[in-house]
């Protein structure tokens, strides 16, 4: 949910045109509105600006004062359901593997926010600039937090040196991303990302 653990519209680092001072509670009556309405069903595609302006209780002027389109609305909105990367303690490539799909569980468990991202990704092949945009914002900085961990396991040889980084990187995210779309309904089991690599290390670990 918009709130606590999500990203805030600010630590997104999205550019918002000049105008008068942003309401807070306008703002996250808008992104909590898009994302509702997601959760209901409605795709991107029959999504409006006026139906977001209805369920928010705000104007139309008020919504294209902050974004000047659709997709990049929907952009932040779906940018605030990824909390910020958790810290690493930096002693064990395991530890902090467990630590990054550990908050990739977190996010993903939560019922709404799953329902949204299977509903938007499920028309990213028409709207490919809004995955780019998405991608390069809210997935990007996971891909590269998880290659900097399996670089540093090569370094130090806690990982086989002739390990496919990318590959690595997608047994990892990928069984985190099969469980959340694919696995049963409700919270995922709480030592999830610890059996995820666990199971990975099995392999790739010298």
């Amino acid at each position: 949910m918009y709130g606590e653990t999500a990203m805030t519209i600010q630590e997104t680092g999205a550019a918002r045109p000049a105008g008068r001072p942003r309401s807070e509670k306008a703002e996250k009556a808008i992104i909590d509105a898009t994302l509702d309405l997601l959760s209901e069903g409605m795709g991107i595609s029959d999504l409006s600006i006026e139906a977001i302006a209805s369920k928010a209780g705000v104007g139309k002027t008020t919504i294209y004062r902050r974004w000047s389109n659709k997709e990049d609305l929907v952009v932040d909105a779906l940018s605030t359901l990824k909390a910020p990367l958790p810290p690493l303690a930096g002693t064990s490539v395991r530890d902090d593997l467990i630590s990054l799909l550990d908050a990739m569980r977190q996010e993903a468990g939560n019922q709404r926010n799953r329902c949204v991202m299977n509903i938007a990704m499920s028309e990213a092949d028409r709207y490919p600039q809004l995955l780019e945009r998405f991608v390069k914002r809210a997935v990007e900085p996971r891909r590269q937090a998880l290659r900097d961990v399996i670089e540093r396991g090569i370094a130090s040889g806690e990982l086989r040196a002739d390990l496919d980084v990318g590959m690595g990187v997608a047994i990892l995210s990928g069984a985190m991303l099969w469980h959340s779309k694919w696995g049963p309904a409700g919270d995922l089991p709480a030592d999830l990302a610890e059996r995820v690599v666990d199971a990975a290390l099995a392999g790739i670990a010298p």
